[in-house]
C-alpha cells in the first residue's frame, strides 16, 4: 500500500474542479471510467492504489478493479487491503464500476472435471465477496475458453493473427480428441447459471465479456446464452475493440444487446481491425458509440481499457475524458 506523494496530492487538488464538475453532472448520463490496469500489469499482487491516485486526479467518475490470480483472493485482498483501497477510492469520490476477475482466477469453469468446476465456482464466489466489500455493483469475467483448445500463446483470445507468417506457416489451434461442443455448451450454461446465483447471493449483477475463441466470442453467442438463462441480473460487458476485431460495427452491437448492457469497455482499434492503439489513434468512431449509448438510454459506466503501447497514458486518459465529456454533453 502506498500513500500519494506531495506532487500527486497537489495534482489531485489542482484537478478538484474537474473532479467536482464531473461527479456533479446531471443524473441519467453514462459515467466515464478507467480500468486500474491501464496503469499496472497483469502480474499477481498488483497494488491498485497508485492507479487509483492517477485515475482520481485525472477526474474520472469511476474506477474498475481486477483480481489477477487465485492466490490474490486471500494473499492480496485481505480485509486490511480492502479497507485501504476503499479509503483511497472514497478520497477521490470515485465509484467502482465493477470488479473483474482475470482469466486465471476462473479458467476452470469450462473444465470437464466437476471437481475443478466446483473449485472455480468457489473462487468466483470469493471474488464476489471482495467486490461487495469494495462497493462494486457488478462482478465481471471474460468468458472462459474450452480447455480442449490450445494455441501457441497462453492467452488464447489473442491468437487471431500471424503478423509475418513464415513460409508454410498456418493458423492453427490444437483441438483435443473427443471434443464435444454440444456437451460443453450445456455444461457452460449450467455453470454460468451457478455463477450468477452466487453473484446474486451477494446482491451483485454478473457481466460477461466476449473475446475471440472463448465460449462467448460475440454478441450473438451472448444472446444465445442469455436466452438459455433468462435472468436480468446476467448482462454483458461489451468491449467495442473486441467487437470490431470480430468485424462487427460497435454501434450495431450496442443495439443488439441494449437490454442486457451492464458495462462497456472503450478502446480504439487500427484500420486492419487487429491491434488496439491509444484512444484517438485508430479508426473507432467514439462519437457514434456515444450517440448510440444515448439513444438506448444507457447510464452505466464507459470504462477506458487501454493496451500499454509506448506513449503517455495520462495524455491518453485526458483525451478520452475530454472527448466523452463532449459527446455526452
Amino acid at each position: 500500500m502506498t500513500e500519494p506523494t506531495r506532487r500527486e496530492l497537489l495534482n489531485a487538488a489542482g484537478a478538484s474542479l474537474l473532479v467536482s464538475s464531473a461527479r456533479s453532472a446531471p443524473a441519467g448520463k453514462p459515467k466515464i471510467g478507467c480500468t486500474s490496469w491501464a496503469f499496472h500489469s497483469f502480474a499477481p499482487g498488483q497494488d491498485p492504489e497508485p492507479a487509483i491516485d492517477k485515475i482520481g486526479a485525472l477526474g474520472f467518475d469511476t474506477v474498475e478493479l481486477i483480481i489477477l490470480a487465485k492466490q490474490d483472493l486471500t494473499a492480496f485482498w485481505t480485509d486490511a487491503r480492502i479497507a485501504a483501497v476503499r479509503s483511497k477510492i472514497d478520497r477521490y469520490k470515485l465509484g467502482v464500476s465493477q470488479m473483474a476477475m482475470f482469466q486465471p482466477v476462473v479458467e476452470g469453469l469450462t473444465s470437464a472435471s466437476r471437481e475443478e468446476r466446483s473449485r472455480n465456482l468457489d473462487a468466483f464466489e470469493a471474488g464476489c465477496k471482495i467486490a461487495k466489500k469494495l462497493g462494486a455493483p457488478v462482478v465481471n469475467i471474460v468468458a472462459p475458453w474450452p480447455r480442449e483448445l490450445k494455441g501457441p500463446t497462453t492467452y488464447l483470445p489473442r491468437y487471431y493473427e500471424i503478423a509475418e507468417p513464415k513460409p508454410g506457416e498456418k493458423f492453427h489451434i490444437d483441438i483435443a480428441p473427443g471434443f464435444d461442443w454440444d456437451a460443453l455448451w450445456d455444461s457452460y450454461v449450467r455453470v454460468t447459471g451457478e455463477c450468477l446465483q452466487r453473484a446474486k447471493d451477494h446482491a451483485l449483477k454478473f457481466s460477461l465479456e466476449h473475446h475471440t475463441h472463448t465460449m462467448i466470442p460475440d454478441t450473438a453467442s451472448f444472446l444465445r446464452l442469455w436466452d438459455a438463462i433468462r435472468d436480468p441480473a446476467l448482462g454483458i460487458n461489451l468491449d467495442i475493440g473486441w467487437v470490431a476485431a470480430c468485424r462487427e460495427y460497435p454501434p450495431v452491437a450496442i443495439h443488439k444487446v441494449k437490454k442486457h448492457l451492464l458495462h462497456l469497455h472503450a478502446r480504439d482499434i487500427d484500420g486492419m481491425m487487429r491491434r488496439f492503439p491509444h484512444i484517438g489513434q485508430g479508426v473507432t468512431d467514439l462519437r457514434a458509440v456515444a450517440d448510440t449509448l444515448k439513444q438506448i438510454g444507457y447510464t452505466g459506466a464507459v470504462s477506458l481499457e487501454q493496451d500499454k503501447h509506448p506513449g503517455d497514458m495520462n495524455e491518453t486518459c485526458r483525451t478520452f475524458l475530454r472527448r466523452m465529456r463532449e459527446y455526452f454533453a
